[in-house]
């Protein structure tokens, strides 16, 4: 350290204080991005804004039948012209459907590899995963009023929220 960076070293840093420091708030923003402080969506249902954290069964159910379905049905149609014109509850629900049980994750659909950024999925389904990761995941996070997943936070609505991974439920689903 010349004499220069010790007279003012109470008020100045040097170039590598000045590279870690910035790199601590460069990680802590990465950090505060991941989080949504903001509220949360809002929809109206039987001419009441809630959120779907408010919402009773029936509401849920008629939010799912009314926003989320079509949602869903657009995407598999534009994915599969043809094979998903009549699409309803079972769709993502499986069997549980019939008997009110819509937990998710559910394993009526595939399992994921659990592979870091769906290794496999992109190696063996390139333009399945691809389309999913890019419309199905934001739009139905959207419709359900919740915030996309993040791998800084492993939190959020995500591949995970509907599949199983290869040992169970993943990130808290």
């Amino acid at each position: 350290m010349n004499g220069e960076d010790h007279e003012f070293f109470g008020y100045m840093l040097s170039g590598l204080q000045r590279a870690q420091l910035l790199f601590v708030h460069l990680i802590v923003l990465i950090s505060i991005a991941g989080c949504s402080t903001g509220p949360k969506k809002r929809f109206f249902i039987d001419g009441e804004e809630m959120a779907w954290s408010e919402m009773n069964v029936a509401q849920r159910k008629h939010h799912m039948e009314q926003v989320v379905l079509p949602i869903a049905g657009s995407v598999f149609q534009s994915w599969r012209p043809g094979e998903y014109d009549e699409i309803g509850c079972t769709l993502c629900h499986g069997a549980g459907a019939a008997s009110e049980d819509f937990r998710m994750p559910t394993v009526h659909l595939p399992r994921l590899s659990g592979e870091l950024f769906l290794g496999r999925e992109f190696r063996d389904y390139p333009e399945t995963t691809g389309l999913k990761l890019d419309r199905l995941v934001p739009e139905m996070a959207a419709a359900l009023g919740k915030d996309e997943f993040s791998l800084i936070t492993r939190r959020g609505f995500g591949c995970y929220s509907c599949h199983l991974g290869p040992e169970g439920p993943m990130f808290g689903n």
